[in-house]
């Protein structure tokens, strides 16, 4: 029922008013030390200090919610990828692994340890398993990576597809569009072969998964062409111009999104906006910080700047 999420809708919204607004972010680049950016970003932040603090709180309203868990699947399969190739090359996996996440560090290790995927998520077992005999038999730690990534992008589809919410379908298929054509971009770039692009291009309903290889495949104005017939004009002219700002306008398209499901009274996707509100918030205050430590100029810090929620 839509209705069931409407006392944590409520308390997202309360905690709507300590994201950071335009005139907070100008404050923060304006301070002038690492402790006094630290005391700002303390006195709005509250109790929530990170990501996974955010997803904790979400989680004693909704941990039943199957749309929420989707925003998470990219980090369950970054750690899945860190997991293997940490105990392939014999070192410790937890310095690689990031929160929050779906699965636990155990459950990764166990299932490569001991060969026993089937104690993973459905949707993640065919691919330990493909990575892990992948790895092992060519020890090509680039095309099993690509191989993981490109499922991560197809199990938030069809997970998105299943749960059957326009928002984490519309969420699914452009964070999928996006990794395709940074994939795309790069690797025709590098000259890479059809069969790695095919390795490692999803597809999705907003880009066409063969019609990306070949614009790829024949160089990168071929490329931008394809992108502006379908629609991605400005993610085309922004990686020809600054590649550096297509991952921002990547972040920003999906802030958009967010923005409009939280004004929704309803259901998880305000809940799921929140969520994606905090990480950009994060986002840009890291890229302040690192920033502010190697001197940038402060009209470049707000040029880097990903939109805000509020």
């Amino acid at each position: 029922m839509k209705t069931e999420y409407a006392s944590a809708v409520a308390a997202v919204k309360a905690m709507e008013s300590t994201l950071m607004t335009q005139n907070d972010i100008e404050q923060l680049i304006n301070t002038s030390t690492k402790s006094e950016r630290q005391a700002f970003i303390d006195s709005r932040n509250g109790d929530v200090k990170n990501i996974s603090d955010v997803w904790d709180m979400l989680m004693t309203f909704a941990s039943d919610s199957k749309e929420l868990k989707i925003l998470l699947y990219r980090n369950d399969f970054h750690n899945l990828k860190a997991v293997l190739k940490a105990m392939i090359s014999n070192r410790d996996p937890e310095i690689y692994y990031v929160s929050p996440s779906n699965v636990t560090l155990e459950e990764l290790k166990k299932a490569f340890r001991d060969k026993e995927a089937d104690i993973l998520p459905e949707h993640m077992r065919d691919t330990a398993r493909s990575a892990y005999e992948l790895l092992t038999r060519t020890l090509d730690g680039q095309l099993s990576d690509s191989l993981i990534d490109c499922a991560a992008l197809e199990a938030m589809q069809k997970s998105a597809a299943d749960c059957g919410s326009e928002f984490m379908k519309r969420y699914a298929a452009l964070i999928s569009a996006c990794a395709d054509i940074k994939t795309a971009y790069r690797c025709s770039k590098m000259g890479k072969s059809r069969q790695f692009l095919e390795s490692a291009v999803c597809g999705s309903s907003e880009l066409d998964k063969e019609a990306l290889i070949r614009s790829a495949l024949s160089g990168v104005e071929a490329l931008y062409d394809y992108l502006k017939k379908s629609g991605y004009g400005e993610a085309a002219e922004l990686l020809k111009e600054n590649p550096a700002g297509f991952e921002k306008w990547c972040d920003d398209v999906i802030m958009e999104l967010a923005a409009d499901a939280r004004m929704q009274a309803f259901g998880v996707e305000p809940l799921a906006a929140y969520y994606i509100a905090k990480e950009a918030e994060l986002k840009n205050i890291r890229i302040i910080n690192v920033c502010k430590e190697s001197g940038t100029a402060r009209e470049i810090i707000t040029e880097r700047m990903r939109k805000l929620y509020v």
